[in-house]
C-alpha cells in the first residue's frame, strides 16, 4: 500500500505529514521538526506572538527541543529548561513524572534538574511543546513544574491533535486530526 500524507499549512508553511498506524483502526499525522529549521523558526515565531507574559519556557525532551530553543533564542537568548528522559551525571538532584505518550509504546518518566526548579520558584513557566495529543506528557511537564514551585501561566503546541483542540487552555497554531485506517480525518 502507498504511503498516505496529511498536507496542511502550519505557520504559512506548507508541509505534507506521513501518516503512521498506532492501531489497526488509527493513524496520526507524524509531525517532526527535526532538521526543519524554516517551520521551526515561524512556528516559534508564531507561539512568541500568541504567548502570555513568562519568565521562562519548559519542553519536554526530545521533540520540544528545537522549539523551546528557537522561541527563547527569538525572545533575546532567554534561559529554558528541559524535562529530561532521563537523569544526567551533571544533575544537582532530580523531581521526577511519569508519562504514558500515544506515540511511545511504554510509561517513560521525565526529569528535572534541582538546580532548574530553585530557578522556577515563584516565577512564571510557559510550557511549550511540538504536539499536544493525548495531554500525558503535559501532566508530567505541570507535574514537575508545580514540584518545582513554578506557576504554569500558558500551554503552548504547534498542534493540538485530536480532542487536544478542544482544550480550552491550551494555545495552538493548528489543529490535526486523528485518522482511520483509510487515511480519512476522523
Amino acid at each position: 500500500m502507498a504511503r498516505m500524507f496529511h498536507k496542511m499549512k502550519i505557520a504559512g508553511i506548507d508541509r505534507a505529514l506521513p501518516l503512521c498506524p498506532i492501531s489497526d483502526t488509527l493513524m496520526i499525522g507524524a509531525f517532526v521538526i527535526f532538521g526543519d529549521p524554516e517551520l521551526t523558526t515561524a512556528c516559534a515565531k508564531e507561539l512568541l506572538d500568541r504567548a502570555p507574559e513568562y519568565h521562562y519556557l519548559i519542553s519536554a525532551e526530545a521533540k520540544g527541543i528545537p522549539l523551546v530553543h528557537e522561541m527563547a533564542r527569538l525572545a533575546g537568548n532567554q534561559k529554558y529548561f528541559l524535562a529530561r528522559k532521563a537523569p544526567k551525571l551533571y544533575m544537582t538532584g532530580v523531581f521526577e513524572a511519569t508519562v504514558q505518550s500515544i506515540t511511545t509504546a511504554k510509561e517513560q518518566k521525565l526529569y528535572l534538574d534541582t538546580a532548574d526548579a530553585e530557578l522556577m520558584r515563584g516565577k512564571k513557566i510557559l510550557i511549550v511543546d511540538d504536539v499536544i495529543s493525548t495531554g500525558e506528557s503535559l501532566k508530567a511537564i505541570e507535574h514537575l513544574v508545580e514540584k518545582a514551585g513554578g506557576v504554569i501561566c500558558g500551554r503552548m503546541a504547534i498542534l493540538a491533535e485530536g480532542e487536544a483542540a478542544d482544550r480550552d487552555d491550551l494555545i495552538y497554531l493548528e489543529k490535526l486530526p486523528l485518522f482511520d485506517s483509510e487515511g480519512n480525518a476522523l
